[in-house]
């Protein structure tokens, strides 16, 4: 090679490594702290990106809750941040199209924070937040056509939660709200029905808008839920339940069927109820706080009157009360210096503890309860809590109820916690109610318990035994108790959830109810129950409920329950089991007046439909 093409090279060598070394100290030296910061300002965030749902069945495998793909209208708050009036203008345009205010949509778009109420966004704020679904065609394409409108904004076919039969066991099925809010089996079965999310991982810069997609994994479909609810069953409770209501004035109910030797879950109906699809779009504050989120079969407590009665008959046994003995059933029983008195100061005579049960006399179990409270015994409240009461069943559905077996150590406690409250009422009274007669009730109440050191005495114990007096029962609570005595003496914990399959229908699990314990009370007891109970509707407190009910084809056996509430009517109970099929049945209505008369024609009505399902079959 000659010299000058070897120079020629050099000067090309030496330039281009001038060149690089006078780049990389412009990009170090000169650029080096803007680089520096735009590598910090790059950050990766992980979307979540959900599975579709399993779906919920009833036994028969009907589908309670399935999913449906419907066009979506979803929010990016991320997108909205960014407007210079924080998304104010593109939100009420799409109020416009959607026919939603602008506070509507505001509402469902905030994201939750410590300070922020419900309803909010608990999802991630990278994650679409749906506002509308199910949105005509026009408001779609309006949408879509003018993204330059609608910034984050977007229309889009997604799986969304459908329940065919509207309000119907609305409480049992739940609820899916964002990424977090869970109610009902969709809560209690989450992790089975959600499925294993996929994920996004993108990258977005300081201004937290998304540059680019890392990375994906698709999600895995979640598994189904198969429960023991008949939905034929269910529909029955639902009708009967509010028929009931509307047909006694009462305020709110609740209608319960379990399998008598399972603890299944036949049906849960409560009232008042809603159509869970409202949390398909999101709901607002005012819309939420009307919602009643409580479940009456779970979360509902009453007195239970006289159905409460099958703990005292077994406490009375216990204790060495013979059940083939007679007992005076007069008008009224004095304990102290009160008459506690029968329902209608009724005198019926002399009867067994059968005819205390079939009758419901109060008096027999006044006398009872007295002379047990004058011997130091606590047998009513250890079999009461035998029974299960007091306590929660341990059913497969969030937030149970315990109810209240109240005895002489939480009367102390309850006084001790209100003493200066009632004294201080027992003298100034209460002038801010309008109603004077239940003003001076109260006072009175209250100067009895500033004086009364929270004693027990033996009118606690009178109203104990016959379900009042603080007594507080769920209608689950009091249907396994029943079922129990219908079984022979098994508690169950009930069960909702019967198995878990696959989406290709592979099984997964089975779920088999727990024993909870056993009653406290013997063989010849719970069979002297049962027969007693069997003529309740025959020939007892409810024969006018169920007059001309085809007993030979269910040997339907329960019992009736009028609890006083003193400013309100009574609450309706009745309690009922049958043999073939081995179901247990109980309603209750809030302000529905007597049992015979509100609770006992619902469960008739419940009872009819099960025949009438199994003769069509």
């Amino acid at each position: 090679m000659s010299r000058a093409r070897l120079f020629v090279l050099r000067l090309v060598v030496t330039s281009m490594l001038l060149t690089l070394v006078g780049r990389l100290w412009f990009l170090q030296v000169v650029s080096g702290a803007h680089y520096v910061q735009a590598a910090a300002d790059v950050r990766i965030r992980t979307v979540s990106l959900p599975a579709t749902r399993g779906q919920i069945l009833d036994v028969a495998g009907r589908p309670l809750v399935t999913n449906k793909t419907r066009p979506v209208v979803t929010v990016n708050a991320v997108e909205l941040a960014h407007q210079p009036d924080g998304g104010e203008a593109v939100l009420t345009r799409l109020g416009k199209v959607l026919g939603q205010p602008y506070r509507q949509l505001a509402e469902k778009v905030r994201l939750c924070g410590p300070e922020i109420p419900q309803p909010c966004w608990q999802g991630s704020p990278y994650e679409p937040i749906p506002v509308a679904e199910g949105v005509t065609v026009p408001a779609a394409l309006q949408i879509s056509e003018r993204q330059q409108d609608f910034p984050g904004v977007l229309t889009e076919l997604r799986p969304v939660r459908v329940y065919p039969f509207g309000a119907a066991a609305a409480h049992t099925l739940g609820y899916v709200q964002g990424a977090k809010g869970r109610d009902g089996l969709e809560g209690v079965y989450d992790s089975r029905l959600a499925g294993r999310a996929g994920r996004r991982d993108v990258a977005v810069d300081n201004t937290g808008r998304v540059t680019r997609t890392i990375r994906e994994d698709r999600p895995v479909p979640g598994d189904t839920l198969v429960t023991s609810i008949d939905s034929r069953i269910q529909t029955i409770a639902e009708q009967a339940l509010g028929r009931g209501l509307a047909g006694t004035g009462g305020s709110s109910g609740a209608a319960v069927v379990l399998e008598s030797g399972t603890g299944r879950v036949v049906a849960l109906a409560g009232r008042p109820a809603y159509d869970p699809a409202v949390w398909t779009d999101g709901v607002t504050a005012r819309e939420y706080k009307a919602l009643p989120l409580l479940s009456r079969a779970v979360q509902g407590e009453w007195a239970p009157g006289s159905t409460w009665k099958v703990a005292s008959v077994a406490a009375a046994a216990n204790a060495g009360y013979g059940l083939g003995a007679t007992y005076g059933c007069p008008s009224g029983y004095t304990v102290g210096n009160r008459v506690f008195r029968n329902f209608a100061s009724a005198d019926l005579g002399l009867m067994t503890m059968h005819g205390a049960l079939v009758q419901s006399c109060d008096t027999i179990f006044y006398r009872i309860a007295d002379e047990l409270w004058a011997r130091g015994s606590g047998v009513m409240q250890k079999t009461a809590r035998g029974f299960g009461f007091g306590r929660p069943t341990g059913v497969d559905l969030p937030g149970e109820a315990a109810g209240a077996v109240p005895d002489p150590a939480s009367k102390k406690a309850y006084w001790q916690a209100t003493r200066k409250e009632s004294c201080r009422r027992a003298v100034k009274g209460y002038p801010e109610l309008a109603d004077r007669g239940r003003a001076a009730y109260l006072t009175a109440i209250a100067a009895e318990n500033c004086r009364g050191g929270g004693v027990w005495r033996g009118g606690d114990a009178a109203n104990f035994s016959i379900g009042q007096g603080g007594v507080l029962v769920t209608p689950l609570q009091l249907a396994r108790a029943y079922a129990a005595i219908a079984n022979g003496g098994t508690l169950h914990s009930p069960r909702v959830g019967l198995r878990v399959v696959r989406a290709d229908g592979a099984p997964v699990e089975t779920i088999t109810p727990p024993v909870a314990g056993r009653l406290p009370a013997s063989a010849e007891t719970l069979r002297f129950m049962r027969q007693a109970l069997s003529q309740v509707p025959r020939s007892g407190t409810a024969e006018g409920a169920f007059k001309g009910f085809p007993f030979g084809k269910i040997a339907v056996a329960g019992k009736t329950g009028t609890a006083e509430s003193f400013g309100r009517r009574d609450t309706s109970w009745f309690a009922s089991f049958a043999p073939d099929p081995a179901y247990t049945v109980v309603v209750v209505l809030s302000e529905g007046g007597r049992g015979a008369e509100g609770a006992a024609p619902a469960a008739r009505a419940i009872w009819e439909g099960i025949l009438g399902l199994r003769e069509r079959r």
